[in-house]
């Protein structure tokens, strides 16, 4: 690949990274995070519901009942509910899965850890259009790096912190190694099913030129195999433009001491 083709290859994912986020029911329709107490929860547009829709829905539509580890929709006798494309007045609703909409308004119920909350995404929300677009530090080729793959003997469990700033354990199958300034170094990491890896880190411009809990990465995999971490493909997760995310972040074995100037910026601090 040429100098000026790999420039163009990265200013073009670039551009589909602004946009995927201003689809339709994707990170900028995000419009409301809910998390849900035991028994009864109500829903609709009043705001004393404890899951509360955009104004131009109705002010009750029934409830979300929480036994602890299942979440079941009870509507309001004349009203049914979309659940799945089946118009009805009940479903057991199955944690990010079961897709409830509402005209342009839609959500899940999601679980993290032992938390169930709900996730509403609004299409008419103005974000998907005035939030500003993505910014990106000048694309450098010696941050694009070859790195090795290694599995672990046996798979290991890893503490990653989350955005309410409590830890999980995940499993992790292997890691990558690869070279900078004549330095070896190793990232944790997670193997994609199209063979590619995704990676979660920080670095020492995580402090003031990159979102504070680090950033996030897939590797580049070549048609005869070799494998590179390209850091000027480096991206902020999710909970860096809305607060309704539930962002995983970077273990503390995956803090690199030293500046990746590459990828992208935050400026929204």
């Amino acid at each position: 690949m040429t100098k000026n083709s790999y420039r163009q290859s990265i200013n073009e994912w670039r551009v589909k990274r602004n946009e995927s986020i201003r689809r339709e029911n994707d990170w900028l329709a995000l419009a409301g995070l809910y998390w849900l107490k035991l028994g009864k929860n109500l829903l609709g547009s009043d705001s004393k519901s404890e899951i509360v829709l955009p104004q131009r829905l109705p002010a009750s539509l029934g409830y979300l009942e929480y036994s602890g580890s299942s979440v079941s929709l009870f509507s309001n006798s004349d009203q049914k509910i979309n659940v799945d494309g089946t118009e009805t007045d009940f479903a057991v609703l199955q944690p990010d899965t079961s897709l409830i909409k509402l005209d342009d308004v839609q959500f899940v119920v999601i679980q993290r850890g032992n938390k169930f909350g709900v996730r509403i995404w609004d299409n008419q929300r103005e974000e998907r259009r005035s939030f500003p677009a993505r910014t990106w530090f000048d694309i450098d080729e010696n941050f694009r790096i070859p790195a090795t793959y290694s599995l672990y003997e046996s798979p290991k469990k890893a503490n990653f912190p989350n955005v309410a700033g409590e830890t999980a354990e995940f499993p992790v199958d292997g890691f990558l190694s690869f070279t900078f300034n004549n330095k070896e170094y190793q990232l944790d990491v997670n193997k994609e099913s199209n063979g590619t890896f995704f990676i979660r880190f920080s670095d020492l411009t995580s402090k003031d030129e990159t979102y504070r809990t680090g950033r996030y990465l897939i590797t580049d995999m070549e048609a005869d195999g070799k494998l590179f971490i390209d850091f000027n493909k480096a991206y902020n997760p999710p909970c860096s433009f809305t607060d309704y995310a539930t962002c995983i972040f970077a273990p503390e074995q995956n803090r690199l001491d030293f500046k990746v100037t590459a990828g992208e910026k935050y400026t929204r601090h």
